[in-house]
Order: structure tokens, then C-alpha cells, then sequence
């Protein structure tokens, strides 16, 4: 379940002010993912002006993108602290702060600090909270609303391209940069949008032994409930082997953690970061490549560069049909193999398309290509989320990301040095499609293998809609008991609330060893 909200009674909301956050969330992606891109429409300006070539120019993006990916952890972090909508409303301004500056800088390095550092910090400190609070909202609708909030990647790729091509030729570089600045201030409208969802009630005093503790409320419910790996629960009996307790006892408060790198010993986040490292190895070269492969096979320039349009249309169509397919319940128990048949069409994809010639072989390469990569990027954080559950989440997405910067560090670059050193994209698409084939048959083989304790799960524990059976361990963190004294601002953490008529001296245990917690 989302953290944020209690298991029983309420819930998640799965609607209401949610569609909201979806919306926010659609236009926080669609900037994120489509703003570094669309950026590089100005850099032959750039490179007129400042005397540059085409690969000192480039590192505009690619800062931005490291940004973005890199400081997950440091998002992370300051989510838990201070809560999701403080945090992006700060990106925002970062954002826009940077590009305006880089308006008015006089050197490429100032680019770089400006609009590849400044603008990407503030990018990445929109994206990561958008999808918690994301998570805050849906359970039972969410591979529906992921599907939806990354199809803002190609709207916005598709928009924002000729949107800055015309503020080029309009008000020339600096014009569109200021402009573009002004227009990332939609962000802060977005995080003002992400207010946490309704709690089950008022916090009762923690005076009385008796009153069973509640869900924390506003930015306490949405900043610590989203925290990495916060443990509930401590005192005598949480030291008992094969006992945990998920609530605080009176008089005491848990301890967060601002970054959960316990959650890196979770076989099934494991898994999947190893998926995500070896898919950013490939997965991106391909359409980084494709225009000017296709010039070299002797395609014209327009036709050429009509054939990422191609990618993107059916990319818009493919990302939300298939969170709508992933959200059927006889499928949603399976999305981890989906995500896997995802990644091994992807990959097949690349490799039977190696020696495409033909414009029409091309089309069919991009239709097929962008289907399968949307799917991809509708599954991606959904996979995620049943996997480490939505408690463990924000650490878990901080990190992911990281390891995923440094896959794409390595990746396009070293395709790039390849077709210069080689002068044959034919090995580059083997390569690329061999590592994103390679990279879904071992999330598949893994999660069959590896990740069986799934099946133990007794079938009256399975999440309500459908949802996967590792979220009801998302709990299961150690904990410790702190000495009693006032609560900080903040520091509350989202606990179980007893189903009507139970004893409020009943706490959620853990039976034994290997079992998971059950509510009571």
C-alpha cells in the first residue's frame, strides 16, 4: 500500500484530487525527460558563438541528464526531510533560475553550471517527488496512472523541439533560453498541486496508552510516509527473533532514515538495479544513432529526421495502453515478467534491424521500437514499486537512478567513440540489442529463480486490486526505540490503524520467521 495512507479503512484514494497529481506528474515528466533533448535545437547556435565543436556543446545535456539521474539519493534525502511538495517547488526555481542565468552567460563553462547543473538539480528535484507522491495516490489504478505520467516524455519531446526551433529563429539563443526559463516555472505550479492525500483522521494525543496511534497528516504523512526504509515499531518484543512490531509503543518515537541503503539488500531490488544498469547500457543508443544511421544508408535529411517523429507517435500511444494492460488483475501479479517480455522485444528489435537499409525497413524499425520502448517506460517505476513496496520506494528510486547515471555515462559515449573508431553502426545496434535482450531474460530468470517467496504468501494476504505480494513486507525494516521527548517537526511516521473493534494493545507482529506481517 502507499505509505502515506493506512493499509486498512481508507486507503489510497485511487481518484479525486489524484487525477490532479497525475496531471502534475504527466508535465513533470514530460520536462524532465524532454527538456535535455529538446535543448540541443539550440547548440549550433551555441557553437557559432562561442567558437566551440558539437561535442564541447553536447556536454550541455549531458550534465543535465547526469544531473537528473545522478542525484536521485540527494532527492531522496530531502523528501524524507521535508517533504515532496517543498522539494519540487524549490526544483522549479532551480530550474528556471538556471536557464534564465544561462542566458546571459559569456563562456560554455557558465552553460554548464547554468543550464547543466543548476537547471538538472532542479529537474531531478521535481521527477523523483512527483512519482512518490504518484504512489501516495494510486494502488489500484497505478500501472494505469504510471502509464499515463510517462507518456509526458514524448508529448512534451514532441512539443518542445519546435517550440524551441521557433524561439530560435524568433529571439535567437539567449531569447529562447530566457523564454524556456519562464517556462519551467510551471513546475513550482505542479509541486503546489502535490498536497498529501487524506489521512483517516486527526492524530490522537500519544498521552493514553489506549489511543492507538494514527497516520501522520500533511507534509509529516507525505514527506516522513514516503521516507526510505522508516521503521516502525521497537522495545523487548521487536528483539524476540521473528517478531517486529510496526507500531511505536507510548511515550516513544521511531527513528528515520533519511536514505534507506538497507533496501540494496533486498534480493528483489537487487535484481532489478542489475536489470536497470545492463538496460541504460543499450537501451538509449539506438535512437541516439538512428538519424544519422539512416543518412548514411541514404535517406534524405527530412526523412531522416521524420523517423524519431515516428518513435515518438507511437511511444505517446504505447506508454498508456500499456499501464492500462498491466493494471488487469490477472496481469498485475505478473508485471515483472512483462516488463522482462518489454525488454527482450526491445533488444530483438535492435538486432533484426542491424542491417535495415530501406526507408520503409527503417519505419518499421521505429514503430516497432517505439512500442516496445514504451512499454518499457510505462513498466519501469511500476516494477520498482511492487518490488521494494511503496514505503521503501523513495530510496529505492534515488538509488536506481544512480546506478542507471552511471550506465548512461557509459553507454552513448562509448557507442559514439565505436562508429567513429569503426564507421559501422551494424555493431553498434547488435551490441545495444544483445545488452537490452540480456537484460530482460535476466529479470525474468531472476524473478523465477530467485524470488519465489512471493508464492509462500497465503492467498488472503495478497494486496487489495491486485497488488503485488512483496508490498505487504514494505514494512518489514528494523527499528529501535528512541528515548521519549517531544516529536521534531516532520519526523512522524504514517502507522497501521486497527480495524474497528480490535484492542488498541494489539499490535501487528510478525509471527515467525519467514512469514509476512498480517494486520490484525
Amino acid at each position: 500500500m502507499g505509505a502515506g495512507g493506512p493499509r486498512r479503512g481508507e486507503g489510497p484514494p485511487d481518484g479525486g484530487w489524484g487525477w490532479a497529481v497525475l496531471g502534475a506528474c504527466f508535465v513533470v515528466t514530460g520536462f524532465a525527460y524532454g527538456f535535455p533533448k529538446a535543448v540541443s535545437v539550440f547548440f549550433r547556435a551555441l557553437m557559432r558563438d562561442f567558437g566551440a565543436g558539437y561535442s564541447d556543446t553536447a556536454w550541455v545535456s549531458s550534465i543535465m541528464l547526469a544531473m537528473l539521474y545522478g542525484t536521485g539519493p540527494v532527492s531522496s534525502i530531502l523528501v524524507t526531510r521535508f517533504g515532496c511538495r517543498p522539494v519540487m517547488l524549490v526544483g522549479g526555481l532551480l530550474a528556471s533560475a538556471g536557464m534564465v542565468l544561462a542566458s546571459f552567460a559569456t563562456r560554455l563553462l557558465e552553460l554548464y553550471l547554468t543550464a547543466g547543473v543548476l537547471t538538472g538539480l532542479g529537474l531531478a528535484l521535481n521527477f523523483q517527488p512527483s512519482l512518490i507522491m504518484l504512489g501516495l495516490y494510486f494502488e489500484r489504478r497505478r500501472p494505469l496512472a504510471n502509464g499515463l505520467a510517462a507518456a509526458g516524455s514524448p508529448v512534451f519531446l514532441s512539443a518542445l523541439s519546435p517550440l524551441g526551433q521557433q524561439l530560435l529563429e524568433h529571439f535567437g539563443w539567449r531569447g529562447g533560453f530566457l523564454l524556456l526559463g519562464g517556462l519551467l516555472l510551471h513546475c513550482c505550479a505542479c509541486g503546489a498541486v502535490m498536497r498529501p492525500p487524506p489521512g483517516p483522521g486527526p492524530r490522537p494525543r500519544r498521552d493514553s496508552a489506549d489511543d492507538p496511534p494514527a497516520d501522520a497528516d500533511a507534509e509529516a504523512g507525505a514527506g516522513a510516509g514516503a521516507g526510505a526504509g522508516a521503521g516502525a515499531g521497537a522495545g523487548a518484543d521487536a528483539e524476540r527473533p521473528g517478531l517486529r512490531l510496526r507500531e511505536a509503543p507510548p511515550g516513544g518515537r521511531p527513528r528515520r532514515r533519511l536514505l534507506d541503503v538497507a533496501v540494496c539488500a533486498d534480493r528483489a531490488f537487487a535484481v532489478y538495479a542489475v536489470t536497470k544498469f545492463l538496460m541504460a547500457l543499450g537501451l538509449f543508443v539506438p535512437a541516439i544513432l538512428l538519424v544519422n544511421y539512416a543518412k548514411d544508408a541514404g535517406v534524405p535529411d527530412a526523412d531522416a529526421a521524420f523517423l524519431l517523429s515516428v518513435v515518438g507517435f507511437v511511444d505517446i500511444v504505447a506508454r498508456p495502453a500499456c499501464g492500462a494492460l498491466a493494471g488487469l488483475a490477472r496481469l498485475r501479479p505478473h508485471v515483472a515478467y512483462l516488463f522482462s517480455l518489454a525488454l527482450v522485444a526491445n533488444g530483438l528489435t535492435d538486432l533484426s534491424s542491424a542491417r535495415a537499409r530501406s526507408y520503409g525497413a527503417l519505419v518499421a524499425f521505429c514503430v516497432a521500437f517505439g512500442l516496445s520502448y514504451g512499454m518499457v517506460g510505462a513498466l519501469q517505476f511500476e516494477v520498482l514499486m511492487a518490488a521494494v513496496g511503496s514505503l521503501r520506494f523513495p530510496s529505492a528510486l534515488g538509488l536506481v537512478l544512480l546506478v542507471e547515471a552511471v550506465a548512461v555515462l557509459i553507454g552513448p559515449p562509448s557507442a559514439g567513440r565505436l562508429v567513429d573508431a569503426l564507421k559501422n553502426y551494424e555493431i553498434i545496434f547488435y551490441l545495444a540489442g544483445s545488452e537490452v535482450a540480456l537484460a530482460g531474460i535476466f529479470m525474468a530468470v531472476a524473478t523465477k529463480c530467485c524470488l519465489r517467496r512471493s508464492r509462500d504468501t497465503p492467498p488472503g494476504q495478497v494486496a487489495e486490486g491486485g497488488a503485488s505480494d512483496t508490498e505487504d513486507a514494505e514494512a518489514e525494516v528494523d527499528s529501535e526505540a528512541l528515548p521519549t521527548g517531544a516529536e521534531e517537526p516532520g519526523s512522524r511516521e504514517p502507522l497501521e490503524v486497527p480495524s474497528p473493534g480490535a484492542r488498541p494493545a494489539e499490535a501487528e507482529v510478525e509471527a515467525g520467521p519467514g512469514r509476512d506481517t498480517k494486520s490484525v
